[in-house]
């Protein structure tokens, strides 16, 4: 049997959307490349983002990131990564600010019991008021996990706004299984409360070191918990940011607490 081999990536001084030499691959999804890539008229390094060519012809990739990118455009944010052009045609290409840190898969990796309280806490914080920022225009991201958060300088910077769309009903499937809430993976009205569920599966994983859930291909009635509680596997940990991250991995969504309830435990939680 042939191995299949992966699409080629393009060469260093290859030119993206007229402006763009590119530096190097940063990072490849099943749908996108990202590239390291210089900017002529801005004179300084970006971030760009195209389909792979494998998807450059798949007509819903594109309409993916076209969709993220009209979204980063008329965003603002601190903790929202930061669009500066959206090139539709020929071919789709987002262009991104340049982030200096590391995602907080990557911090994590080196960090195999998790992070100190205060760090948790402020990073919950930083996510939620990107939350609360999304859900007050309409939006909600459904697709929180670590790969999707930067920290750069000490401060967390949220990525990836392509499955992001207004509160309703879905078919189902959208986001990642390991992060995604139960009403997301099977279908049916989805909410504000499915974003808390992703808050409290990347904050369980920063409390413990540990995911939450792990993906099993047959469907989410297969997920099975691979961690204790928060409560449980962090006696160390304030009793009330234990119980909030649980209760966000409550299944049922209207048991979930709200971002602003989230957001006032953590806050409560801060050093000083």
């Amino acid at each position: 049997m042939t191995a299949t081999l992966p699409p080629p990536v393009l060469a260093t001084g290859a030119r993206v959307g007229g402006d763009y030499e590119v530096v190097e691959l940063l990072r490849r999804s099943p749908l996108f490349d990202v590239y390291d890539v210089h900017s002529d008229s801005r004179d300084c390094r970006c971030v760009a983002k195209l389909p792979r060519p494998d998807r450059a012809g798949d007509e819903r990739t594109r309409r993916r990131l076209v969709h993220e990118g009209r979204l980063l455009l008329s965003f603002t944010h601190p903790h929202l990564v930061r669009a500066y052009e959206l090139i539709e045609a020929p071919e789709p290409v987002l262009i991104l600010e340049t982030l200096s840190g590391e995602t907080l898969a990557h911090l994590l990796a080196r960090s195999p019991r998790g992070l100190p309280t205060g760090d948790l806490a402020l990073l919950g914080l930083q996510l939620c008021s990107a939350l609360h920022y999304l859900h007050g225009r309409g939006i909600v991201h459904l697709d929180l996990k670590p790969t999707n958060v930067v920290i750069d300088c000490g401060k967390a910077k949220l990525l990836d706004l392509s499955v992001a769309r207004p509160p309703g009903t879905t078919r189902g499937g959208a986001g990642s299984r390991r992060y995604a809430a139960p009403e997301q993976i099977r279908g049916g009205e989805v909410g504000t409360a499915a974003d808390v569920w992703g808050a409290g599966c990347v904050l369980h994983e920063v409390a413990t070191g540990r995911r939450a859930f792990e993906a099993r291909r047959d469907g989410y009635e297969q997920l099975e918990r691979r961690a204790e509680p928060v409560a449980t596997a962090c006696p160390g940990l304030p009793r009330t940011v234990a119980a909030v991250i649980d209760a966000a991995l409550d299944p049922a969504p209207d048991a979930r607490p709200s971002v602003a309830e989230l957001a006032d435990v953590l806050d409560d939680a801060l050093p000083g």
